[in-house]
């Protein structure tokens, strides 16, 4: 079946971290990463001290690759070591230094390695860390002590798949004690995290005066031939018939008077018509004709 080929496989990867993981201890070991490439598996060891990997003139990482080779029957292994840049946003280094530090110092100084690591992560620039100590500590009945600073989620989506927890043991005279680190680092997005967007003011352009004494003789040419132009314009178009103009007063009275009289006088003719009219009924037109001497 392909199913059980797959987890043959994904059991297989889990073994062979777990083996190296064992092997490898105070090394700063970070994450183990498994490649299947065409020459063969590709093993990834992140790590803070690489030099501790690697050996003198490279003795620990050639017996390493020859135990995988016999233990878990890989035909050409290829280890590859990348060097942790950030030491701080790591938990498994920072569970492994709180580790490392309460096997030196004893269980006595356990509040002090826990706030030195808080404070490490958080000056990396992490949002919040919380730190998990259980076991006889300080005194035979166990207990777990917490320690914790700044902002962590603790349920939801992000705690599950944001957070990097990681998990250590550190081996006293008293027992195990385990160790418990989770951290939130800086680059997860929070869904609740709003961002007001501002308009941007519009800029304001500022015009300068020219102080050129060249631009300004300049200006003042062009705006003497223009006015030069009008005034060759209005000089060449015909001059417009003045219309009469009415007098007012009485002088204009005793003209328009004058006017309606010269009307009314009807010539000798039209007279001897209108007389004939009244009298004799209508006019002789031989007599209109012909004009009186």
């Amino acid at each position: 079946m392909i199913e059980r080929k797959f987890v043959n496989q994904n059991i297989k990867e889990f073994e062979i971290k777990e083996y190296i993981r064992t092997n490898l201890q105070r090394v700063g070991l970070s994450d183990v990463k498994l490649q299947r490439t065409p020459l063969g598996e590709k093993i990834i060891i992140s790590t803070s001290r690489p030099g501790l990997v690697v050996g003198r003139s490279g003795t620990n990482i050639t017996k390493l690759t020859k135990d995988l080779k016999e233990v878990f029957k890989l035909e050409n292994p290829q280890i590859e070591i990348e060097e942790v840049t950030s030491l701080g946003l790591d938990a498994n280094i920072i569970a492994e230094m709180i580790a490392n530090s309460l096997e030196r110092f004893g269980v006595s100084r356990f509040k002090g390695i826990a706030h030195k690591a808080m404070s490490d992560v958080l000056t990396a620039g992490a949002f919040g860390i919380e730190i998990l100590i259980s076991g006889k500590v300080p005194s035979a009945r166990a207990k777990t002590w917490r320690f914790y600073q700044g902002y962590l989620k603790k349920c939801g989506d992000i705690a599950v798949s944001k957070i990097r927890v990681a998990y250590s043991a550190a081996q006293l005279k008293s027992g195990t004690i385990g160790v418990k680190v989770s951290i939130m680092t800086q680059d997860t997005v929070l869904p609740d995290k709003i961002k007001i967007i501002q308009e941007k003011e519009g800029l304001v352009k500022q015009v300068e005066e020219v102080k050129d004494a060249s631009f300004h003789e300049e200006l003042k040419e062009k705006i003497m031939e223009l006015t030069g132009e009008q005034s060759q314009d209005q000089s060449s178009a015909p001059p417009n018939k003045a219309l009469p103009k009415k007098k007012k007063g009485k002088q204009g009275m005793k003209e328009a008077e004058a006017k309606k009289t010269k009307k009314e006088q009807l010539s000798p003719p039209d007279k001897k018509r209108r007389e004939q009219e009244k009298t004799r009924g209508p006019p002789d037109v031989a007599s209109l004709a012909a004009p009186e001497k």
